[in-house]
């Protein structure tokens, strides 16, 4: 087992990574924990066999996006009532990213806020969404537009749970890690799994120590890859995994870079070269249209004034960049479509 601590003072948390984690539960509850809500999705089937030693009520949420929405967060809430959650009391999400974005959210607004613990079961729910804290559900305008900042109790990643992963959706958690080696410039590939999620886990931990509400653009460059990869999600009709859309939002955001002048040709390649060894998808869908995307990117929560807000490497390396002419975007969306 290897554990890495998010330091924010007080409201320190431990992850923890390792075969059969999850049965660590009932040791991180907070001590007036009397019911634990557990929030998971069919399928899953771990949230009937984790020991809490408290009373348990289980909440079962959709699947996929459609399931992220204030709608479910609601149902959720008046769900928690009639269990008998109270202020002291913690929610559990059991589940990949939307359903510890949901647990998470949920968990933020009902009593004003009450402890949460995330048991993430997938890759990217390991190496991303379970950490650092930020919740949310879409909007029709987009992905992740009402949210909270609401940081977990602890992070238990199990790693057992990867071992029935299907392949797509391991891939797919495959094209986040991808994000972590343009972070760090380290050769993630050459460690074992488990010490890659650990990896990746002390890589946000630290981002969110250091920038925890998105300040300072240190935490924004998590979202490399993200920008382009939330547009053509919140578009739809493409068939896209979270990490698949990433993989495209890196390449994408390579080819921004190079022609704004930031990055050469050989860094483009080494973005392509990463992406295809997990045989991930480079190219935009053909369907896609430029401008439907970039009407969408104009919403994005990293902007903050006139033109358009991407993460892109450069000199520096990964960094905040705004006022992106919107012309150059258009141009490199062309070039990139499959």
């Amino acid at each position: 087992m290897i554990e890495v601590t998010v330091d924010l003072g007080e409201r320190s948390y431990p992850i923890l990574i390792g075969a059969g984690v999850r049965h660590e539960l009932a040791h991180y509850l907070p001590e007036r924990t009397r019911r634990v809500a557990i929030i998971t999705q069919d399928g899953i089937g771990w949230a009937s066999n984790i020991a809490t030693d408290v009373d348990e009520s289980i909440h079962m949420i959709g699947n996929g996006e459609a399931a992220k929405s204030l709608g479910t967060v609601e149902m959720l809430c008046d769900e928690f009532v009639s269990a008998g959650l109270t202020r002291s009391d913690t929610v559990v999400g059991v589940g990949g990213g939307v359903v510890t974005d949901v647990a998470g959210f949920a968990a933020s607004v009902y009593y004003r806020g009450i402890a949460v613990i995330q048991i993430p079961t997938t890759l990217l729910g390991m190496i991303d969404a379970a950490i650092g804290g930020k919740t949310g559900v879409n909007l029709t305008a987009g992905k992740n537009l009402v949210g909270a900042f609401w940081q977990p109790t602890a992070v238990l990643c199990d790693t057992e749970a990867l071992t029935t992963l299907p392949a797509r959706e391991m891939r797919s958690g495959l094209g986040e890690l991808a994000k972590y080696h343009f972070l760090t410039g380290d050769d993630l590939d050459a460690l074992p799994l488990e010490k890659q999620i650990a990896a990746a886990a002390q890589i946000k931990g630290r981002a969110v120590s250091a920038d925890e509400q998105e300040k300072t653009g240190v935490r924004a460059k998590l979202n490399y890859g993200h920008t382009l990869a939330h547009a053509l999600e919140t578009a739809g009709r493409y068939d896209l995994r979270h990490g698949e859309a990433v993989a495209i939002g890196l390449a994408y955001a390579a080819r921004l870079a190079q022609m704004l002048g930031r990055i050469d040709d050989a860094r483009v390649a080494e973005h392509v070269r990463v992406l295809a060894k997990h045989d991930l998808p480079v190219s935009i869908p053909s369907s896609a249209d430029p401008d439907e995307l970039v009407r969408i990117i104009r919403r994005d929560k990293k902007s903050t004034g006139d033109g358009l807000t991407f993460v892109l490497d450069g000199p520096r390396g990964v960094e905040l960049v705004s006022e992106v002419p919107e012309d150059v975007v258009l141009a490199a969306m062309k070039q990139l479509r499959g």
